[in-house]
């Protein structure tokens, strides 16, 4: 174990700050949630127009929230206090080795990182939820981007990263939720919008639906013709 964790503290050291200040910036700006407003944004309308009634509006971010919520929650309530390890900028190790951005230091316990958790979370949902490929790497993107400012900026080591992207038992929760309660789901009611054409979801269940559909209408468009 404590191999390990040299080589975590190591690693750390190696990604940690530079000698750009736009870099240095960059990170400040791409770690504060308020910079992905405009994408939770878009997210929120992606899932009003895609979707046929209130109930699965809500169901959708219902679930979106139970994924943050879990993920933060654990994180922030039982696993940081119980486990009790400092975060790399103040740590009495090597904290004085951390390159700090701005004095931004972050809380004093770090293990798991929340910014990893939740982000990681949001992203394998909507990923598994729409079944789009440009906006599942989007979005394992940008929850890439959020996990590498936490180790450029020094409040998180490496294998706090590599926790926080595990717990994915949220996003399966709340997909067997989508599967129980939307298994009538229908068709966007604006295919015409380039968002649902792009961005419609695309459930495993609703297609295996609509092909049968599909067969039962064409045998009865047969047995009509032969009549």
């Amino acid at each position: 174990m404590e191999t390990i964790i040299q080589f975590d503290q190591q690693l750390l050291l190696m990604l940690n700050g530079s000698d750009s200040l736009f870099v240095d910036q960059l990170a400040v700006i791409l770690t504060n949630a308020r910079t992905w407003i405009p994408l939770y944004i878009a997210l929120f309308y992606m899932v009003l127009r895609c979707n046929n009634s209130v109930s699965q509006v809500l169901l959708v971010l219902g679930a979106a929230g139970l994924c943050v919520v879990l993920a933060g929650t654990i994180d922030d309530t039982i696993v940081k206090p119980l486990v009790a390890r400092w975060r790399p900028t103040h740590d009495p190790q090597i904290g004085i080795l951390v390159d700090v951005v701005n004095d931004y230091r972050g809380g004093n316990y770090g293990f798991f990182s929340a910014h990893a958790a939740n982000t990681f979370s949001l992203a394998v949902f909507f990923s598994l939820l729409t079944r789009n490929r440009i906006l599942s790497y989007f979005l394992i993107g940008w929850s890439l981007v959020n996990c590498w400012t936490r180790i450029y900026l020094g409040v998180h080591y490496p294998g706090d990263i590599l926790v926080g992207l595990s717990p994915l038992s949220p996003c399966c929760e709340t997909r067997s939720l989508w599967h129980v309660f939307l298994r009538d789901t229908r068709p966007c009611p604006c295919p015409d919008s380039l968002l649902c054409r792009t961005l419609q979801p695309r459930l495993f269940i609703t297609r295996r639906s609509n092909r049968l559909d599909r067969l039962k209408q064409g045998m009865n468009d047969e047995r009509r013709y032969r009549l």
